[in-house]
């Protein structure tokens, strides 16, 4: 996939950012994300080191992975330590303090089922997709130490989550995104306002990191405010023992895969070196 030009550090329009992106009141960023409700359909820096050995497997352990890394149960200040900054990500990526109440109104509606072969059984996955996403549970519910953050460029927007999901559980939501190319390849949703969009899941490439992995790429197409607009995502999964991080990034104008290969390798390092009861460095890590 050709990697679009990066936005320089400019306001995103007001039609783009008001009609894709609701946000709350201000909200931190450090905690676990909020609650999500019943579904959708009723809730809604230096230079970056070079990136080599992708993967999308969720299986295959990385090379260098010590047999330790999950030696250690997050804790909250790790949780916290080990995200990243805007020293980790390229470009000119700002950190925020209200990214616990970013919402995506594109990726809230009801899965059309007549749509799917199988029909109720695929169509629940691709609604559990859209839902996690969402709400910002795409890997569960942490059992343990959570804590996220976020930036923006233009009209784009980073996530960074980070938490103690249980390796078990962790494993099931690896498998079960790697599925997701396959069985929502391509569905329709029918929104609040009766809109319909059509949605696009694609596997995505991601440093070969962690103990297992998998990305995606979504492609969201609808209309906003009678304007047909594109919403392009990049999500990204990775788990560490019993501790797991998860980016999303994109927007309107596309997305920038370079940021989210960074932050996702820079992420795990730092989640590395918290586990292994270090403090990360507030420069990025040189990884071959």
């Amino acid at each position: 996939m050709d990697r679009p030009s990066r936005p320089a550090r400019v306001l995103a329009s007001a039609l783009a950012t008001g009609a894709l992106l609701v946000t709350a009141a201000c909200a931190g960023d450090t905690g676990p994300p909020e609650a999500a409700p019943a579904s959708p359909a009723a809730k809604q820096s230096p230079s970056s080191p070079s990136l080599s050995s992708l993967s999308s497997s969720s299986q295959s352990p990385s090379p260098s992975s010590p047999s330790a890394s999950a030696s250690r149960a997050l804790t909250t200040n790790g949780a916290k330590a080990a995200l990243i900054t805007e020293a980790d990500i390229e470009d000119a990526w700002t950190q925020v303090n209200n990214a616990s109440s970013w919402r995506d109104k594109l990726l809230a509606g009801k899965v059309d089922v007549a749509s799917f072969l199988n029909g109720k059984t695929s169509s629940q996955d691709c609604q559990k997709l859209l839902d996690g996403l969402y709400s910002d549970t795409l890997l569960g519910r942490p059992v343990g130490a959570s804590a996220l953050t976020g930036f923006t460029q233009g009209d784009a927007r980073l996530l960074y989550q980070v938490g103690d999901y249980g390796k078990g559980s962790l494993e099931k939501s690896l498998d079960w995104m790697k599925s997701l190319s396959d069985t929502c390849d391509q569905f329709t949703v029918t929104g609040s306002d009766g809109g319909k969009r059509t949605v696009q899941v694609v596997s995505s490439p991601l440093p070969a990191v962690g103990d297992g992995r998998q990305g995606l790429t979504l492609t969201v197409q609808g209309t906003s405010n009678g304007e047909p607009v594109t919403l392009k995502l990049d999500v990204g999964a990775v788990r560490v023992g019993s501790s797991g991080i998860l980016v999303t990034n994109g927007g309107p104008s596309g997305v920038d895969h370079d940021s989210t290969e960074t932050a996702v390798q820079q992420g795990t390092q730092r989640l590395r070196q918290v586990l292994a009861g270090k403090t990360p460095s507030p420069t990025p890590t040189t990884l071959d």
